[in-house]
């Protein structure tokens, strides 16, 4: 008679379950072995636990990370040689009580003359073995073309442009003037706000850090420029117009420019290279070192529709060097809440430490990256830098060279080691982990399912379609609950088809019970659900690999600690032994580096890309409603989805799901209470909605016979109607999408119109004039020459149908502003933006090569022109109309007028032309 054994595992703690417990070898023939294994399950308050502690921890990391600044320091504290923010204060004070200052006004003369008063008190104060050289430099008329960016597709234009200049230099060190290092930024602002963060901010460190740098440079061996530009927000062409035409810039060796996004905060590095001389030496000395390759990745993808100064220096003057920014509270970028009382402390002392000791590092030095050299690099990646903060306190910094050995390195080992565990494994591994990762992608179509869904149903139910707009937080439970929950959804789905696989593979082990074979198929999926996380790291660090992104060592970081982790705690070389569940410290161990280095970096995105919401929309109307919601739901689906699946794989072995569904849908359910309720509402007086109110002469063909017609447009960037702001004023405007207006470098699809009280403040003498000057017929060729003339106005934007005309050239001022040769354009129009000063030319001479088409092109062509001129233009005034007037002091609190380089000021001009073969 065969003898019978039961073997009986009964550990006093579930997580234990199985402990001692093995399977070695099958159980002798005519044995017949029973085990028994206690139902796994995790306490749901230590997984609760859990998650509320990587919750808080992520939020710790991010304000230690982002919003802890240094104490602002006195002129007394810091001496004649240091940086203080009471000081540097003092100059954004003096330059917002000015007002908008943009180019080719009265305030901006004002604010051109304060800071050369400045400039000159440091030349007296400075020490006794430096020399100070101030310069009052007026550029003259230049033209710029970039190859890439948003400014692609365009010739930007500029004239009569003042900046003031000031170098620094060691008396007895001749060789300095033949090697400088650069510091840049702009006075001027756009029309819409007084420019606290961007950039008054920037210009106050500048003359604060020119002060102290006044104190030291006897001991340098290079000169320390300071360009105090103006026209960076009309195209770039304060740093074009000194790179090209002053006479000190040939001598600059390396960039920095300070910008702004946003109002304080940090600024930190979003942009360095090519050479990685520059962030090197800053890594090295910075106080409070601010900065990351992510932001330089999304720029460079055009993820970030912005361009700075710091594009000129590369592009055009083949420098290598650093872009600093601040971009806190994104949402009041160029807007009227770009002021001096939401300025936080802090910030300029933070950014001025960090640059005085990044300047003191490299005055002394005399190896800098040279000009040919930064072109071989932007032409190759290897040497490029790729780096991150940690905490603000450390900066991580290796070279693309390096993170490839590496990356592939890290690739190389988890292949090797995920071959010899599917060899070891067989045929049931292969398929686990095809399952594992099967729960990957369920995890992602159902948290950007459930959190887009959300995201593209609030237009329909909210009050306006970005609600969050003055509450970011609003975000985490209107778009991070469905997230979190589609997330868990897809994992239990999941967890459940994993579990039903492997309980099949235990079905011939006979020698377990039922129970026991279903919970040994419940641990083994989670151990698979956990390594599926591995293997979605490594794809994604591969993926990055392959395509040389800095940004790659976000996988990194998220694969090798999880790794190591599990490896450590968790692996066994046998696979005959029972699964175990996974130990909490595997867990703890495995997110206390990524935590770490990521959180406050993923939770600083999400609000700089909430931020940009409110100027989403560059054709107002021409985008859905519910498409920035869908893509910042997505983003944020994205990253917990991703970052999330460790903590995830551990809830299935416990009772949390039910409270962490409950607990979703609530936060939810508040957040929705909270903009129905009025209780957090989408705009506020700190952060408004941007928007434009433009008095509109439109004298284009479609008004011909009729003379021109006046209208006042009121029309939004950020998306929803515009119904709740138009009751408000009471006006007589009328909403809706009847008519389209081309403003030329953008047109408004949706607004509002009015045309009652429009015919005051402005003349027909302010009304551009394009006309036909000569037409001649070449054979093949047809050149017209056009005369072009802008009236009373010096900011003026012109297209060109590169569809009819091969080549053009453009003549002013006795000068040829734009030759003829290759140019680029964007949906078959190439425009040309002239910003300038007061004395800028008004009248040019535009010559056209029109190409003789055939005659069924040349009958295309003519149903074309109907509906596409040849030019068009649009012509700007800073004049404020009297119905213009009325309609701004209606404008709700809520509401702030937008400027950039594209938009009109309030009182615009259309025209075009249309030239018939």
């Amino acid at each position: 008679m065969a003898q019978r054994h039961r073997v009986s595992s009964r550990p006093s703690n579930p997580l234990n379950s199985g402990e001692g417990i093995n399977t070695g070898l099958p159980p002798d023939k005519g044995q017949e072995v029973h085990v028994r294994i206690s139902n796994p399950r995790r306490s749901p308050f230590v997984w609760l636990t859990l998650f509320g502690v990587i919750t808080y921890c992520s939020w710790a990391v991010y304000n230690h990370q982002f919003e802890s600044l240094p104490i602002p320091l006195t002129a007394e504290q810091v001496g004649k040689r240091g940086f203080s923010e009471i000081e540097a204060i003092k100059h954004v004070k003096a330059l917002t009580d000015l007002g908008p200052h943009p180019v080719g006004s009265d305030a901006l003369e004002l604010a051109i003359q304060y800071v050369l008063a400045a400039a000159e008190n440091i030349k007296k104060t400075a020490h006794w073995e430096v020399d100070v050289e101030v310069d009052l430099f007026h550029a003259k008329s230049g033209s710029n073309r970039l190859v890439s960016g948003m400014f692609q597709g365009k010739t930007l234009l500029y004239s009569d442009l003042n900046h003031v200049i000031l170098r620094i230099l060691p008396k007895y060190a001749d060789e300095a003037r033949d090697s400088s290092i650069l510091v840049s930024s702009h006075i001027d602002t756009v029309f819409s706000t007084e420019g606290a963060g961007d950039c008054s901010s920037c210009v106050a460190v500048m003359l604060e850090l020119a002060r102290g740098v006044s104190q030291w440079a006897h001991g340098f061996k290079n000169a320390v420029i300071f360009l105090f530009n103006t026209g960076e927000e009309e195209g770039l062409n304060g740093a074009h117009s000194f790179i090209t035409q002053h006479p000190w810039s040939k001598s600059v060796r390396v960039a920095i420019d300070l910008e702004a996004m946003g109002i304080g905060g940090k600024s930190g590095i979003f942009q360095a290279g090519p050479d990685p001389w520059a962030i090197e030496n800053y890594a090295l000395v910075a106080k409070y070192p601010s900065g990351n390759v992510i932001a330089q990745d999304l720029f460079a993808a055009g993820a970030i529709k912005s361009a700075t100064d710091f594009q000129i220096y590369k592009e055009v003057a083949n420098l290598s060097g650093l872009d600093f920014a601040y971009t806190d509270n994104g949402a009041v970028y160029h807007t009227k809440n770009d002021k001096i009382e939401l300025l936080k402390a802090g910030s300029l002392q933070h950014l001025g430490e960090n640059m005085l000791a990044f300047l003191l590092q490299i005055g002394p030095s005399q190896d800098f990256p040279q000009g040919h050299k930064v072109k071989e690099e932007q032409k190759s990646k290897p040497s490029s830098a790729i780096y991150f903060d940690i905490l603000g306190m450390y900066m991580v910094l290796y070279n693309q060279r390096f993170g490839n050995i590496l990356y592939n390195s890290v690739i190389m080992q988890s292949l090797l080691i995920w071959a010899t565990s599917l060899f070891m494994g067989g045929s049931s591994a292969a398929v686990s982990l095809g399952l594992s990762c099967v729960s990957i992608v369920l995890m992602l179509i159902f948290s950007i399912g459930f959190s887009s869904l959300s995201a593209f149903i609030l237009p329909f139910i909210s009050p306006s379609p970005v609600p969050y707009v003055a509450s970011p937080w609003l975000a985490v439970g209107l778009f991070g609950g469905p997230a979190l929950l589609g997330a868990l959804t897809g994992q239990h789905l999941g967890f459940l088809i994993l579990k039903s696989y492997l309980l099949k593979t235990y079905s011939d082990r006979k020698h377990l019970s039922p129970s026991t074979r279903s919970h040994l198929a419940k641990l083994e999926a989670e151990r698979w659900l956990y390594k599926g996380g591995l293997v979605q790291w490594l794809i994604l660090l591969a993926i990055g690999n392959y395509f040389g992104l800095g940004s790659s060592y976000l996988a990194l970081v998220w694969l090798v600690p999880p790794a190591f982790a599990y490896g450590l705690l968790e692996a066994t070389l046998t696979p005959t032994r029972f699964p175990r569940p996974l130990k909490l410290a595997t867990l703890l161990l495995s997110l206390s580096v990524p935590v770490l280095i990521s959180a406050g970096t993923f939770i600083r995105l999400t609000g700089t890309i909430l931020g940009m919401v409110v100027r989403f929309d560059r054709n107002p109307g021409s985008i859905p409603e519910w498409l920035g919601n869908v893509i910042i739901s997505t983003f944020i689906a994205l990253v917990l989805s991703l970052t999330l699946v460790y903590l995830l794989s551990y809830v299935h072995l416990s009772g949390a799901k039910r409270f962490f569904v409950i607990a979703t849908l609530l936060v939810f359910s508040l957040s929705v209470a909270a903009v129905f309720s009025g209780l957090a509402p989408p705009f506020s007086n700190d952060t408004a909605r941007a928007v434009n109110v433009v008095h509109v002469v439109d004298a284009t063909s479609n008004n011909s016979g009729q003379g021109p017609t006046s209208y006042i447009s009121f029309f939004s960037s950020t998306p929803g109607k515009l119904t709740k702001e138009i009751d408000y004023m009471e006006e007589g405007f009328v909403c809706g999408r009847d008519k389209v207006i081309d403003f030329v470098t953008f047109s408004v699809q949706y607004g509002c119109l009015t045309h009652d009280e429009t015919e005051a403040g402005w003349s027909e003498s302010d009304i551009p004039l394009l006309y036909v000057a000569e037409d001649n017929d070449y054979g093949s060729k047809r050149i017209t020459r056009v005369s072009v003339d802008t009236k009373s106005s010096i900011r003026w934007v012109l297209a060109i149908n590169t569809e009819e005309v091969e080549d053009f050239k453009l003549e002013g001022d006795s000068k040829e502003l734009i030759s003829f040769d290759e140019k680029s354009s964007v949906d078959g129009w190439h425009v040309i933006q002239f910003a300038g000063g007061k004395n800028s030319p008004k009248k040019f001479e535009l010559t056209l090569i029109q190409a003789k088409q055939s005659t069924d092109k040349a009958q295309r062509a003519e149903e074309e022109r109907n509906s596409r001129p040849l030019l068009k233009l649009r012509t700007d005034l800073d004049r404020i109309t009297p119905k213009i007037e009325k309609v701004l002091t209606k404008l709700p609190s809520w509401c702030s007028l937008f400027g950039k380089s594209t938009s009109p000021y309030t009182l615009s001009f259309l025209r075009d032309l249309t030239v018939d073969f």
